[in-house]
């Protein structure tokens, strides 16, 4: 196992992963909101009047708003990589995977079985809740969204995989020197990472985070079990980008034209499919990764981190 062991390289004190931290959230929000500076600058120099709904936060981003939103997500991922070797001494490599070469197999393997699943998931409910749907779009936009989504959203969801996976799962293993505390506390940091999303205001608080909190552990359970988070980004990325080609609703996280809207979303039956659909691709990528589910009981070790990788 490389990807836990590797974290004992380097700087691991306290400060550094809250220097970490702060330099990220600086580089999201300034370098991040380039895009929206520029678009709301051109807005209200073609429209003064709109200035009146920017300030209350009616943003309308046009046909850019997919980029524009996951923008932020892609100086995050990059910002973590640069600054993984001045913080903490040690290998961007080593957040992704403990040091090795990104593995595109495990990244696409897991991005088809994610997708085929939900696939499968939405046609049955298109099957048992076929008045729940309906047509929202098959005009040609359709062509530049999957474009978008299957080249920007895997971006979206390898910062946050990197950052709850990778960095935040690596440092609480050098705290904890196992994988369950890091695993529950990274799927609780997850969940309330997602706490301001539309979908719990809509829905309330404790009804929303028990998907979420279900994303977190196997996502997680994914990154332990691979010994990097290459699947996890796949499955991740999978999910989003099928929902947001293929199924809406008023209050999800990403508005885009997707193929269908869903008109009413009951949060616990949803819920209860996406336990069936996790089991299931855990089931399946167990099988093509020959995962060694004792792992999860192996203390993280200290001695092999000294050694697992080569700094380069």
């Amino acid at each position: 196992m490389l990807h836990l062991e590797s974290s004992f390289r380097g700087r691991n004190s306290f400060w550094f992963y809250l220097l970490m931290v702060v330099i990220v959230f600086i580089a999201i929000n300034t370098i991040g909101g380039i895009p929206v500076y520029i678009y709301l600058s051109n807005q209200i120099a073609s429209d003064p009047g709109s200035i009146d709904n920017i300030t209350v936060g009616n943003y309308n981003f046009g046909p850019y708003g997919l980029e524009i939103n996951l923008f932020p997500f892609i100086v995050g991922l990059f910002t973590i990589l640069v600054f993984m070797k001045p913080i903490h001494q040690r290998s961007y490599k080593t957040v992704i995977n403990g040091g090795r070469t990104f593995r595109w197999g495990h990244f696409l393997k897991s991005y088809l079985i994610w997708l085929s699943i939900s696939a499968l998931y939405l046609f049955v409910s298109l099957k048992l809740y076929p008045d729940n749907f309906r047509v929202n779009n098959l005009s040609v936009t359709l062509v530049r969204l999957i474009v978008v989504s299957l080249l920007v959203i895997p971006f979206q969801a390898a910062f946050e995989e990197v950052l709850v996976r990778g960095y935040f799962m690596q440092g609480f293993s050098v705290l904890t020197r196992n994988r369950w505390a890091p695993l529950i506390i990274t799927s609780i940091i997850f969940a309330l990472m997602h706490g301001f999303n539309p979908e719990v205001e809509a829905y309330g608080f404790f009804t929303a985070m028990p998907q979420y909190l279900l994303f977190g552990l196997v996502f997680g359970i994914m990154t332990l079990l691979g010994d990097g988070v290459e699947a996890s980004t796949g499955a991740h990325a999978a999910n989003n980008a099928f929902l947001c080609v293929m199924v809406t609703n008023k209050d999800a996280a990403l508005q885009t034209p997707a193929v269908f809207e869903q008109t009413t979303v009951y949060p616990w039956t949803e819920f209860g499919f996406m336990v069936v659909m996790s089991v299931l691709a855990l089931c399946i990528m167990s099988k093509i990764f020959k995962w060694d589910w004792s792992l999860l009981k192996s203390r993280v070790s200290v001695t092999s981190g000294e050694t697992c990788y080569n700094e380069n």
